[in-house]
């Protein structure tokens, strides 16, 4: 029987946990031993007894962590590789662009490792897509951000104390952090528009109930796998140029524009925020990667102009439990193509012909595999 490790997310604020009760449940049915570390999913909303009456074994951080196939949220602190078993498989998001020499310590060590994040954007992949269940979640939590801390309706109001005209929100990038966000708004009742460099989304983001703002920046952003590509530096200044009037009129904005492996680009600039009413808000959501806004402090929410800026890094871990019951699902959905069962037995099999496997490899037997 392969034994699955859950240890407890140690790094402050995340509240997420790698499985709920309701993902064990289906590991054990599926022939897993699971070793849940006592209190792992506390945090989440899931306590200890949830998972031991799905049959699971509670157990100290140690044994967690000395498991076959170890199964994390976040990246492992030097201590936790310690605990490790030589041979043994690591699945997490490894923050693969981060050089600080982690996965050097992690080959050393023996442990096999697969960075969630590199999982390819294709259709047999979409299952296990760890990026796109947690964006889902920050997108919708990122406006409810928004409209807690405005000081005004977001839908249109008709009172007999008086009437007050719906918020005008623009949503900058529309991957899938910015389509939900999109929706979220327009369920919540605002005006919404939305930009991005990749003219193909437009229909996507009309579908949704917002106007597409298009803006001729000279070049074309669309890159691989969905994602944006960096512009050049005219491009980037002629962006600039044409958002900061536009953005000045908005009462609310989410901006979700990230480039991985790159700094994100400046989309509001500080003009654009002197510009916006009193009580306005920005929701930065790649403040983490230096902001869309150069005002925005990553982790923090403050005040300037007048105009408020959310720079939270983390918006999966405030809505934990479901973020982690996602996040669960879509490692089952991994494992299910790693792990083999022959006359009642499981093993690993790490076939590098499977474009999957081989993209989310990031060491294999004390080596480092193609990195990002």
């Amino acid at each position: 029987m392969m034994m699955i490790g859950l240890p407890k997310e140690k790094r402050a604020e995340e509240t997420r946990v790698a499985l709920s009760p309701d993902n064990v449940k289906k590991l054990c049915k599926k022939g897993f031993r699971v070793l849940v570390e006592r209190s792992a999913g506390v945090l989440a909303g899931f306590p200890d007894s949830d998972y031991v009456g799905e049959g699971v074994e509670l157990v100290d951080t140690r044994a967690a962590f000395s498991a076959e196939i170890v199964l994390k949220v976040l990246r492992p602190s030097d201590d936790e590789i310690a605990l490790m078993v030589q041979g043994s498989l690591l699945i997490c998001c490894i923050e693969p662009y981060t050089k600080d020499g982690l996965v050097e310590k992690l080959a050393k060590a023996g442990i096999d490792t697969m960075a969630v994040e590199l999982i390819p954007r294709t259709s047999r992949a979409q299952s296990m897509d760890v990026l796109s269940s947690q964006a889902n979640i920050a997108g919708y939590r990122a406006v409810l951000e928004a409209a807690a801390r405005y000081g005004r309706f977001f839908p249109l109001m008709m009172t007999s104390a008086g009437s007050s005209k719906p918020a005008k929100v623009m949503v900058l990038g529309a991957g899938v952090a910015g389509l939900q966000a999109i929706a979220t708004a327009k369920r919540l009742g605002g005006t919404i528009e939305a930009y991005d460099v990749r003219a193909e989304v437009k229909e996507q983001i009309q579908s949704l109930g917002a106007k597409f703002v298009e803006l001729d920046v000279g070049e074309e952003g669309s890159g691989t796998g969905g994602y944006a590509k960096e512009l050049s530096e005219e491009a980037k200044k002629r962006q600039q140029q044409l958002l900061t009037e536009r953005l000045k009129k908005c009462d609310i904005i989410v901006s979700t524009a990230n480039i991985p492996g790159r700094n994100a680009p400046v989309l509001i600039t500080e003009d654009a925020v002197k510009g916006m009413r009193a009580g306005s808000v920005i929701v930065d959501m790649a403040a983490a990667n230096g902001g869309n806004c150069p005002l925005s402090e990553a982790g923090k929410v403050v005040v300037k102009h007048g105009v408020t800026l959310v720079g939270l890094t983390n918006y999966p871990a405030l809505m934990p439990a479901d973020s982690s019951n996602f996040y669960g699902n879509n490692l089952i959905s991994l494992l299910g193509i790693l792990v083999e069962s022959k006359e009642g037995k499981q093993a690993l099999n790490l076939n590098l012909q499977d474009d999957i496997i081989a993209a989310v490899l990031v060491t294999l037997k004390g080596d480092l595999c193609r990195r990002p």
